[in-house]
């Protein structure tokens, strides 16, 4: 059984991520005006439509290409060494560090605590027509599975399958799918929890709810 409230101690210990900014492909390295300690914005708007802050420009065959920032955070390093430099795919150009976000921590908690069921392929995945019944008259929490229970309806190139739950018995405490969705081998569909314990995982996500400050 993981010790939940340790964990939380452990992110607030190290509450940042570290993203190693990459060359998509190979091409020449202009770097924007960004220095180590400087803010840096992710993407923008409803969509993420507005790109964020420029890292550098990858020109190759006379087509530049900007690099931005894919999350917001603080720069770490810049490898101004490679100003001018012709590099290849997968060259590291910066770090962030990325102060983890309230729904991050929560993410993360959950990940490490909760069983997960993951999809044997990739496919679209839907409740059974009983499963999503009773899931919509109440909640996922309410919602007891049992190792064998036939759980999903799984779609693939229009063909459509029973998937059975394996696993601990326990609640659906979080599903990871959306409605119509494609979902990659191995990609968590539902988080179960065993009942005792709920209440130290809800009191946990409590504690985050209401303690994390977030970085603005």
């Amino acid at each position: 059984m993981i010790d939940i409230s340790a964990l939380l101690d452990e992110i607030k210990a190290s509450p940042y991520r570290e993203i190693i900014i990459r060359t998509p492909h190979t091409g020449r390295v202009t770097f924007a005006a960004v220095k180590a300690g400087e803010m840096v914005m992710g993407p923008q708007g409803q969509w993420k439509e507005k790109p964020g802050t420029q890292i550098a420009t990858l020109e190759r065959e006379r087509n530049p290409k900007p690099i931005c920032a894919p999350e917001k955070g603080a720069v770490s390093l810049v490898h101004t060494e490679l100003e001018g430099r012709f590099v290849e795919a997968g060259t590291p150009l910066a770090v962030l560090r990325h102060m983890l976000t309230r729904d991050e921590v929560q993410h993360i908690i959950l990940q490490r605590a909760l069983y997960l069921f993951r999809a044997p392929e990739r496919a679209k995945y839907y409740f059974t027509p009983e499963a999503d019944k009773k899931i919509r008259a109440s909640d996922t929490h309410s919602m007891v599975v049992r190792e064998g229970m036939e759980l999903f309806i799984m779609s693939r190139m229009k063909r459509e399958v029973p998937l059975s739950y394996t696993g601990p018995d326990g609640v659906i405490y979080a599903v990871y799918f959306k409605y119509n969705d494609n979902m990659d081998v191995g990609a968590p569909l539902i988080g179960v929890c065993p009942p005792d314990q709920l209440p130290a995982i809800q009191e946990v996500i409590m504690r985050v709810q209401t303690e994390w400050a977030e970085k603005t």
